[in-house]
């Protein structure tokens, strides 16, 4: 009897949570259930600061990749930032001096100069022809646009009158060559054009030493000294406008390896290690948003070609003491194509944190409509944050011309004289390159199949709350309180120098709230009425459900 309940207490002391036995007697029967030839151990899990951090970061950067669809992955970056990312702003509009290395290293960017890749060498051939054929519609456009169209007063603003005439230009010469061409080449008849779109990315960068104040706050607290100069990643927000974007249903081919599993050669990116603010590029309040000119769920979601707009080259000279307008060029060049592409490839599922499956090509013309410049760039990887701007092996490839002109003037007749054959055959051999299918490759491989976008969810409630709030955050418009602040009466007699004992602590500051750290869910639930609720006026819920993005897989 005794041994009896000896056994039966050390059965309940081998008990799980579950209620099972931990350690069963039963697996005594069949030894293979409990024992292996090779021993199995649990993985040990370094417990510092640092390396816990890292795997808060690794399992929200995997929530991101299970998400269903493009709006939610694209709202769960913004999900720890109620108030939006402090991140550097990046336009097509300003470009200053030694930008290229900045642009090369926050893109992880290897250039080609004064080059493109040899795809367009095989369709010189037929570009010349083509530019034959339609060599005077060409002309008549341009001399129309640039000498026989009288303009209004108002379009002839020094501020204005290059960007209008531009965009003109731009667009009849998009014209001719659509409809000359859609015969032969119907890729052409099925694009889709943007007048004027929002190209918007926003991405992590890593391996910059942290700002000052980080630094200052890392030091203040004892067990955080040791990593108070460690990088600190920044957020990039690129935002352009450019006069002119193609889209086709499919991607362009590759100008190098299909599969990014294949080990590229090794080149050399340029090290920035500074605050992007050293050049210039002030940082902003605001939400992460990725646009590449259109809404998820648009068919023709892949890029042919975008026409960039060159006007800060007219003010250039007066900012920058030395010829570096080509360097300008070249970084403009990368950073829209990187912004663009990285935009498709976040409606396909990936993002900042998620890299890509297959390469993403795309075309981009910077112009004032006498200068041309000629860009092909090709999308490998999107991980630039933490350690990944050291460790990934993949690197992006951009081939670009240097500066051509278009003419040498036009006479007030409208004849064009000195028309560069180099230009217009650059031009037709970026409308003839034909974007085609990609055979077995899963397009969307982190989407899913039934939820690809807001649109496709069934439930009422949660496509509804998910668009509207989507939309809200890329809007960014401010929200109908205004963020709390600091003022500098505040930080002299409160915080520097505490002389108010006696006056009522009611600012966030006072009562130990961590404003910037508030997310995009904590905020007070919308009430329903009582005359509105659909089982009675004291029935529940009493407040609306929120639907904010979930793993749903």
């Amino acid at each position: 009897m005794l041994t009896l309940n000896i056994r039966r207490n050390v059965q309940l002391l081998l008990r799980g949570t579950s209620g099972r036995l931990a350690y069963s007697t039963r697996a005594l029967a069949n030894p293979n259930e409990e024992y292996s030839d090779q021993p199995q151990y649990p993985a040990i899990e370094d417990l510092s600061f640092k390396s816990k951090k890292k795997r808060e970061i690794a399992q929200w950067h995997e929530r991101i990749r299970l998400l269903s669809s493009v709006e939610e992955k694209l709202f769960e970056i913004n999900m720890p930032k109620y108030y939006g990312y402090k991140a550097h702003m990046i336009t097509d509009q300003k470009f200053p001096y030694n930008v290229l290395p900045l642009a090369q290293y926050a893109t992880r960017t290897h250039l080609v100069e004064e080059q493109l890749p040899e795809t367009y060498g095989h369709l010189e051939e037929s570009a010349k022809k083509v530019l034959e054929e339609v060599r005077g519609e060409l002309e008549d456009v341009i001399g129309f646009e640039l000498g026989g169209y009288r303009r209004s007063p108002e379009e002839l603003l020094p501020k204005d009158q290059e960007e209008k005439i531009t965009s003109s230009l731009l667009t009849g010469l998009n014209r001719v060559l659509v409809n000359s061409l859609s015969n032969k080449y119907s890729h052409l008849s099925e694009v889709e054009t943007d007048f004027d779109p929002r190209h918007e990315a926003f991405w992590f960068l890593g391996g910059i030493p942290p700002p000052a104040l980080v630094k200052k706050i890392k030091e203040g607290v004892e067990w955080q000294k040791q990593y108070a100069n460690d990088p600190y990643d920044r957020k990039i927000q690129y935002v352009g406008k450019p006069y002119l974007a193609l889209r086709h249903k499919h991607p362009l081919n590759s100008y190098g390896h299909d599969n990014l599993d294949v080990n590229q050669d090794k080149v050399e990116i340029p090290e920035f290690r500074y605050d992007p603010i050293t050049l210039g590029y002030r940082t902003e309040q605001r939400h992460a948003t990725t646009i590449p000119g259109f809404w998820p769920g648009d068919q023709h979601e892949f890029g042919l070609i975008s026409f960039q707009r060159r006007s800060h080259a007219q003010i250039r000279p007066t900012y920058c003491a030395v010829d570096d307008l080509q360097e300008a060029l070249h970084a403009q060049g990368i950073f829209s194509s990187y912004a663009w592409a990285f935009g498709q490839a976040c409606y396909q599922g990936f993002s900042t944190f998620n890299d890509l499956t297959y390469p993403l090509s795309t075309q981009t013309v910077i112009t004032d409509g006498k200068k041309w410049s000629f860009y092909a760039y090709q999308l490998n990887t999107t991980l630039v944050h933490s350690d990944h701007v050291d460790l990934n092996p993949r690197y992006n490839q951009c081939w670009g011309t240097k500066e051509l002109q278009l003419y040498d003037h036009v006479d007030e007749s409208g004849k064009v004289h000195g028309l560069n054959d180099e230009v217009l055959l650059h031009l037709i051999s970026f409308y003839t390159n034909v974007p085609r299918a990609r055979e077995g490759v899963d397009l969307k491989p982190y989407l899913c199949t039934t939820e690809t976008r807001v649109a496709d969810i069934l439930d009422e409630k949660r496509r509804v709350f998910m668009e509207q709030t989507y939309k809200h955050v890329v809007s960014n418009r401010p929200r109908h309180r205004p963020e709390p602040e600091l003022y500098q009466w505040e930080k002299i007699y409160k915080v520097d120098n505490p002389t108010r004992p006696m006056e009522p602590k009611r600012r966030p500051f006072e009562l130990g709230e961590k404003m910037y750290q508030r997310t995009m869910d904590e905020h007070a639930l919308k009430y329903i009425p009582r005359k509105i609720r659909p089982d009675g006026p004291k029935s529940k819920p009493r407040f609306e459900a929120t639907y904010y993005p979930n793993v749903r897989r």
